[in-house]
């Protein structure tokens, strides 16, 4: 092989792992869930792939998952954006009702969290309501409030929402 032949192999590998290093830093990023907060969608122990540009390219829908730094602990959380700015979100009898309609939750054990009840309260502008699936256990946006758009870092990729 040529020294040229082989400058330009060595050139190659080098961007490509440039070019991987980059993905990871500041696209994809895998995580390990260590909390029981979103189960069953996903259980504790599941990696997941986070995509960090999610949240600046704007389109979150509800049941998007999104990650953000915990207020209650300053660890990164995942949890489901289940209601916008302007929006009202409340917990009835263990039902999601978003402006006043009962949101279908097929991953959600109604059963696990009979008799719960939360809100109703309006999301601020610029934010966004978040709750765990396992709602008997999980911390969100019930204890802490609204999150900022401007502090969740990523949107999950993988598993995916619902």
């Amino acid at each position: 092989m040529t020294d040229s032949r082989r400058g330009k192999k060595i050139t190659t590998a080098a961007v490509l792992a440039a070019a991987l290093l980059a993905a990871r830093l500041w696209v994809v990023e895998p995580v390990t869930v260590s909390s029981e907060s979103m189960e069953p969608a996903v259980p504790r122990g599941t990696t997941v792939l986070m995509f960090k540009p999610g949240p600046a390219l704007g389109g979150l829908r509800p049941g998007d998952l999104v990650v953000f730094t915990s207020p209650d602990d300053g660890n990164p959380a995942i949890k489901r954006a289940v209601a916008f700015q302007g929006q009202t979100v409340a917990i009835e009898d263990s039902v999601l009702v978003v402006d006043g309609v009962p949101q279908p939750e097929p991953g959600i054990d109604h059963s696990r969290i009979d008799g719960t009840y939360f809100g109703p309260v309006t999301v601020p502008a610029g934010h966004v309501f978040v709750l765990g699936d396992n709602r008997a256990g999980s911390i969100d946006s019930r204890t802490y409030g609204s999150v900022p758009l401007g502090h969740l870092q990523a949107t999950v990729l993988w598993p995916a929402g619902r």
